[in-house]
């Protein structure tokens, strides 16, 4: 069991819990001893909340006195602080994020030399260090610290190099919403030094304003800009831009499910696909049968896009992703890309000669209606013999067209509640009872959930 580390890194709100400077200056040294061995290349990335400057800092004067030296690559995306620990041959790449998070939170994440996620063997390490007294190298040993000048412009050609240098997107019209997070400076250079004509939201961060109404987890506004804009298409990411949704011109939300679909029938297209697509268990129905009409296998993990990664290698397959547009094209890159994956999604719509309104409907969407319940009480409720009878009645229920799922979020206090059938009436209403039920095991006194 780890005491510190979550589902994806460390996470929390500023100022409580682990989330405090004193804490991130322990975590880097002891993240120095293990990672490079008290000595090595760690490269650090942020995103664009406040706090990301007090915890650079931290992490930083953590990582020198266990004598790792350091590249600052600024404001960041997570997965281009990925590929950036890959080609400079770092031992570690972390980044100072909370993800889809308001700017109240924050997290660290990390990732090996090899730009994948920890296993779970290297977190308990950290953990160990973390529960002994810091001791700084000698002085002749302590890291140095350098800023990378050009991170930026090395992750866009990265990410234009991910699609045959022969497509361009000359005359698309697309509307890119950064969320006022880290792909701000990097996601509509892409798209224009592709051809595409490029129109910005979210792309004037001030610390505050990450993930404010904007961006993949709050879509509506951007989903209407795209029609008021007369744009062919949409791309949303969230605030480390790890994920991406997408909207087509008729301001429909192409969620990641629609997103994996397109990107196989391309690869499919092209002789390049290979193994089972890998979702999760939020994935919708709907997807599962797209699939397997074109007659591609579908598997689900846990939810989290490190279970989605070691199911796929342990397949040998190379796409999967989350209903939320965490997507892995392991062909292409080593974890989640939200610029990366909506670049395939434009370069299918190039080689299948279709738009995204025509092939984004070939996935028919089963209802599926989704709570979530805080959890303010005890832990244990999905465990509750009495939750586990409702679960197993309105499965019966459904009759075996449709799912349900409880499970505790693994990154914040919330049982996330979820009924997916053919009849919405029906999810919505199943839904509704098993989240009262929730509230009042959490709360058997009355109190609200």
């Amino acid at each position: 069991m780890r005491t510190y580390f979550g589902t994806d890194g460390i996470r929390g709100r500023v100022g409580e819990g682990h989330i405090t400077p004193d804490f991130v200056l322990k975590l880097g040294w002891a993240a120095g001893r293990v990672l490079g061995n008290g000595h090595g290349k760690v490269l650090i990335g942020k995103d664009t909340r406040i706090s990301g400057y007090m915890f650079e800092s931290a992490l930083e004067a953590g990582l020198v006195a266990a004598g790792a030296s350091i590249r600052l690559l600024g404001p960041m995306t997570t997965p281009g602080v990925a590929y950036l620990t890959r080609t400079f041959r770092a031992c570690a790449g972390i980044v100072i994020t909370a993800s889809h998070n308001p700017y109240q939170d924050n997290g660290i994440k990390f990732f090996s030399a090899e730009g994948d996620k920890l296993p779970d063997e290297v977190e308990l390490a950290i953990e160990a260090e973390l529960d002994k007294p810091i001791r700084t190298v000698d002085s002749s040993a302590l890291g140095k610290v350098q800023r990378v000048e050009d991170a930026n412009g090395r992750y866009i050609e990265f990410c234009k190099s991910t699609v045959p240098s022969v497509m361009n997107f000359r005359g698309l019209k697309i509307l890119v919403d950064c969320a006022n997070g880290a792909t701000y400076n990097t996601a509509p250079y892409v798209f224009e030094e592709l051809g595409a004509i490029v129109s910005r939201m979210g792309t004037e961060p001030d610390g505050f304003n990450i993930n404010r109404d904007l961006g993949s987890t709050k879509p509506d506004a951007f989903c209407r800009a795209v029609v008021e804009q007369r744009a062919d298409l949409g791309i949303a990411f969230d605030g480390d831009g790890d994920r991406v949704v997408m909207a087509d011109s008729r301001g429909r939300l192409i969620d990641g499910d629609q997103i994996l679909y397109v990107i196989a029938k391309s690869r499919l297209e092209s002789r390049a696909m290979r193994g089972e697509v890998v979702g999760t268990l939020m994935s919708n129905l709907g997807l599962e049968h797209a699939l397997e009409r074109l007659q591609i296998g579908f598997a689900r993990a846990k939810v989290g896009d490190r279970y989605i990664m070691e199911a796929l290698k342990r397949a040998d397959g190379i796409l999967g992703g989350e209903p939320s547009g965490h997507i892995i094209c392991r062909d292409r890159m080593t974890t989640g890309d939200g610029i990366v994956a909506a670049l395939q999604v434009l370069a299918a719509l190039d080689r299948l000669d279709v738009s995204l309104d025509d092939i984004g409907a070939e996935v028919e969407r089963y209802p599926q209606v989704l709570i979530n319940v805080r959890l303010d009480g005890r832990r244990d409720v999905v465990d509750l013999p009495v939750i586990q009878d409702a679960v197993a009645a309105a499965e019966r229920e459904l009759g075996g067209r449709g799912r349900v799922l409880l499970r505790p979020s693994g990154t914040e206090p919330l049982v996330r509640v979820m009924v997916e059938g053919s009849e919405e009436k029906q999810v919505r209403r199943l839904a509704e009872r098993l989240a009262d039920l929730v509230r009042e095991q959490i709360h058997p006194d009355g109190g609200l959930g």
